[in-house]
């Protein structure tokens, strides 16, 4: 082997070498059957793709989060979140798709489930039941709950937050 060969090759391996605590910070994919049982550990966010076999917990999930109990503690979540019981403690941007649905923090866009919480809404909720205890958005269920700002505090069919 010649040795221009030689050398390139070892400045390739530093280089992959010098990269891999960055790409080693940054979670693109999990899998977990339930906290500590996972690619990733649940302080870590994840950036492209969680799939929850039976229980999921990270600061965030952006893109896709499927599972059966899907939940982010801290962080934004934003894309698709679609399992049977929905968790998120800070905030989050997209769909939520879920039998139950409970965002502590704020919500923007659509919760579609059987019954759907929110702190701060924004957007659509599209459930049974839906409660939230700030809304500037509108509600579509059976009842239809803003403890603060909303239309009326109790609605059936419709309800919506004033600005």
């Amino acid at each position: 082997m010649n040795s221009k060969r030689v050398g390139t090759w070892f400045a390739v391996c530093v280089t992959l070498l010098s990269a891999l605590p960055a790409a080693a910070a940054e979670k693109a994919l999990n899998v977990s059957i339930f906290p500590p049982v996972a690619i990733a550990k649940p302080e870590d966010a994840v950036t492209a793709f969680r799939l929850d076999l039976l229980y999921g917990r990270n600061t965030a999930v952006k893109v896709v989060d499927l599972g059966l109990i899907n939940h982010t503690t801290t962080g934004l979540s934003s894309g698709l979140q679609w399992g049977a019981l929905n968790i998120t403690e800070g905030q989050l941007s997209g769909i939520q798709l879920g039998a139950i649905n409970y965002d502590k923090g704020e919500t923007k866009g659509l919760q579609l489930g059987g019954i759907n919480y929110a702190g701060k809404g924004g957007g659509l909720q599209l459930a049974l039941v839906n409660y939230a205890e700030e809304m500037k958005g509108f509600q579509v269920g059976a009842i239809n709950i803003i403890k603060k700002g909303g239309f009326l505090p109790v609605m059936i069919i419709a309800n919506w937050g004033k600005k």
